[in-house]
């Protein structure tokens, strides 16, 4: 297998609280990687690390392509809806567009292939007849749909997802996760989410973090691997044929981490 990303042994912290201790992991190329933990476990803080946002304490990221080491990838990323301005006067097309601000040089109007890119995304987003809106007036879900359609538009070799399902669209989720499953032949994905049910449904390979990462290869996960890593009493419940894990009434004591 071709890997894209590999971290290894890095220790991330703010200030002097530690979030993340000694953790390794690699991205293959097509994986569909889902990151589950409690809040403050260091989820959102291994996205920083990954995205440059983060300079490690210790330890290393490494970026890969056609198997030699390369200083960065395209990476596209949705971050969680509470970090979107909605007031902020712009058009779907415009937030779509902005996805190629890398690409444009300074100054200059898009190309005439970039211009057909971003027209394609919004058909393939469902978003036609909405181009011209400003974002304010947008659902959440079709928010969603305009900031995956930013993320996609550069055919990132990454797409890292921060708690997609905090959108709450039920009548476009189905939609969303199957939109997902098509990226994902073009683009390795990296989707956090606290939805352990959702995850599993999803994705080829799992890690758990809770400032240390354990990695599980494959979503056949058992009940026990799952009760040990995930510091939350958890059930599997039946849905239909998908088995579903929900998090049991239950009390943290972790401090919330940026």
């Amino acid at each position: 297998m071709e890997k894209l990303i590999e971290i290894t042994h890095v220790t991330a912290a703010y200030d002097t609280k530690t979030v993340l201790q000694d953790v390794s992991l690699t991205l293959w190329k097509d994986d569909f990687l889902g990151i589950i933990g409690p809040n403050g476990g260091g989820k959102t803080t291994l996205l920083k690390v990954i995205l440059g946002l983060l300079q490690p304490k210790t330890g290393t990221v490494s970026f890969y392509k056609n198997g030699k080491q390369v200083s960065s990838l395209r990476i596209g990323y949705l971050p969680q809806l509470n970090q979107i301005d909605k007031k902020f006067p712009i058009s779907v097309r415009e937030v779509i567009a902005s996805g190629l601000v890398s690409e444009k040089r300074l100054f200059r109007s898009y190309q005439t292939e970039q211009k057909q890119r971003i027209e394609e995304v919004i058909v393939k987003m469902g978003l036609e007849g909405l181009s011209d809106r400003a974002i304010g007036d947008l659902s959440g879900g079709q928010l969603q749909r305009v900031l995956l359609g930013r993320s996609i538009v550069s055919r990132p070799e990454v797409l890292i997802l921060d708690e997609p399902n905090s959108y709450v669209d039920k009548r476009f989720e189905s939609h969303f996760y199957k939109l997902l499953e098509d990226i994902n032949k073009e683009s390795a994905v990296i989707l956090v989410s606290h939805d352990i049910g959702t995850v599993l449904a999803m994705v080829k390979n799992i890690a758990c973090v809770n400032e240390t990462l354990h990695y599980h290869a494959g979503s056949d996960v058992s009940e026990d691997w799952l009760g040990n890593k995930f510091p939350c009493p958890i059930e599997l419940i039946g849905h239909g044929d998908l088995p579903h894990r929900v998090l049991k009434k239950h009390d943290h004591h972790h401090g919330r981490i940026r």
